[in-house]
C-alpha cells in the first residue's frame, strides 16, 4: 500500500476541516446516500456527539482522501464501534473513491482492525450494495451479517412511468387527485440555501400539527434536530445534496417537504403539511411523490427511495423491498462482544414480531362487527 496514510481522526476541528476533501470524495464514490455527506454528519456529530467518542478512519493517496469512515466510540449495550448519524439517519456507510475502492477498502480494513483490539465493530443500516460490503469481504477475522431496516424504493422515473406501475383503476384515482391539486392553484417552489432555516422550521410546525395526537417521532420536536436539520440541509443546498420544497395556496405554505440527493438516490426524508388539506380532499402523499418525480427524472439517479417505514400510503405505490444490512467485524479477543450483539439483535427481533402479532391481534378484534361471537359457541 505505497503512498497510503492512514489516520483515526479524534478531532472535531479536524473532522471540520476535512469539508473540502470529504465532498470532492462523496462525489467520487457512486454508492454514497445523502447521509454520509460532510454536511450531514458534521452537523449530527455538533448535536448529537460525545466529546472524546469520535473515531473517524481516513485514507489518503497522495494526498488525497479516497477512503472514510465516520465512526464514533460508543459503551453501552457493547464497547462498539459504530456510525456517525445515529437513529435520524436512514442509511450509513463507508466513502470508496470509485477510482481506487479496492484499494482503500483495504486501507480501512486494516485500521478498522487495529480499532478492534477493544470494541466490536458494528456497521449497521447499510444499504445493499454499499461500500461497507467490501469491508466485510475483506475482513480476515470474525465477522456476522444480518439483515436490519426495511426500506422501500421506487425507480427514478417521471410520474407517468410510477403511475404505469399501479393498476388501470388506482392509477386513474391517482390522476384525478393531482387534477384536483392543480385545480385548486397549490403552487410549489424550491428554497433558496439562505431561506432553509426559515422554511425547515415552517415543515416542523407543520410536521408537528400533521401529526398531533397521533404519536409524532418526539426527536423531531426537540431543538437540537431542528438546530441539526438547518445546519446540515443549508449547506446540503448549496451543494446540491438537499432541496427544500413549499407547497403554497392562496399565499400560505400549507406544505414543505425535504429531499436529499446523492448521485445514487433521492430520497423523501421529511415532510410537513396542514391538517386542513385533509378536509379539502387534498392527497398529501401523491403530491410530494410528484414533485419528487420531476426531480430525479432524468438525473441519472438509480432510486426514488421511500427511506425507512412501511406505512400503508407507502405500499399504494408498489415499491421494492430492499432490507439495510448489518456488518459486525471482530478479532478474537473481541468475540463475546459480537456473540453478545447477535443475541441482543435476535432477541428484538423476536419481541418485534411478538408485538406485531399481539397488534393485528387487538385491530382485529376492534373491527369485529358486534354480532360476531367472540369464541368457541
Amino acid at each position: 500500500m505505497t503512498g497510503l496514510r492512514v489516520e483515526v481522526c479524534t478531532d472535531d476541528l479536524r473532522f471540520a476541516d476535512l469539508a473540502p476533501a470529504w465532498h470532492r470524495l462523496h462525489r467520487n464514490c457512486g454508492t454514497a446516500t445523502p447521509f454520509q455527506s460532510h454536511a450531514w454528519l458534521h452537523s449530527w456529530w455538533l448535536s448529537y456527539g460525545v466529546r472524546g467518542r469520535l473515531r473517524v478512519h481516513v485514507v489518503h493517496k497522495d494526498g488525497e482522501l479516497i477512503g472514510a469512515a465516520p465512526l464514533m466510540r460508543v459503551l453501552r449495550p457493547l464497547p462498539a464501534l459504530v456510525p456517525l448519524g445515529g437513529t435520524i439517519s436512514d442509511y450509513a456507510d463507508v466513502l470508496l473513491d470509485d477510482t481506487c475502492a479496492e484499494e482503500a477498502a483495504r486501507a480501512l480494513t486494516e485500521a478498522l482492525m487495529g480499532s478492534a483490539r477493544g470494541a466490536l465493530i458494528d456497521l449497521g443500516e447499510v444499504r445493499p450494495g454499499a461500500g461497507a460490503e467490501l469491508l466485510h469481504a475483506n475482513w480476515p477475522s470474525v465477522k456476522r451479517q444480518l439483515s436490519d431496516s426495511r426500506c422501500l424504493e421506487l425507480p427514478a422515473a417521471d410520474m407517468d412511468t410510477l403511475l404505469s406501475r399501479l393498476p388501470s383503476n388506482r392509477a386513474q384515482r391517482a390522476r384525478a387527485k393531482l387534477r384536483k391539486i392543480d385545480a385548486l392553484g397549490i403552487e410549489q417552489r424550491d428554497v433558496p440555501p439562505e431561506e432553509v432555516p426559515g422554511a425547515l422550521r415552517t415543515l416542523l410546525e407543520l410536521h408537528g400539527l400533521q401529526w398531533q395526537g397521533r404519536g409524532v417521532t418526539r426527536e423531531h420536536l426537540r431543538p437540537r434536530f431542528e438546530e441539526h436539520l438547518a445546519r446540515a440541509v443549508g449547506e446540503m443546498t448549496r451543494q446540491g445534496d438537499a432541496v427544500v420544497t413549499e407547497f403554497r395556496l392562496d399565499g400560505e405554505v400549507v406544505a414543505a417537504d425535504l429531499t436529499l440527493l446523492s448521485p445514487a438516490l433521492a430520497g423523501g426524508y421529511l415532510y410537513g403539511a396542514h391538517p386542513g388539506l385533509r378536509g379539502r380532499k387534498v392527497d398529501v402523499a401523491t403530491m410530494l411523490l410528484r414533485a419528487c418525480a420531476q426531480r430525479v427524472d432524468g438525473s441519472g439517479r438509480a432510486a426514488l427511495s421511500m427511506l425507512r417505514g412501511n406505512e400503508p400510503y407507502k405500499q399504494h405505490w408498489r415499491p421494492e423491498v430492499r432490507f439495510n444490512q448489518r456488518f459486525l467485524l471482530a478479532r478474537r479477543r473481541t468475540l463475546p462482544l459480537l456473540w453478545a450483539a447477535g443475541l441482543h439483535a435476535e432477541l428484538r427481533r423476536r419481541a418485534g414480531a411478538a408485538l406485531r402479532a399481539w397488534r393485528q391481534w387487538r385491530d382485529g378484534r376492534r373491527r369485529r362487527p358486534a354480532t360476531e361471537p367472540s369464541g368457541p359457541v
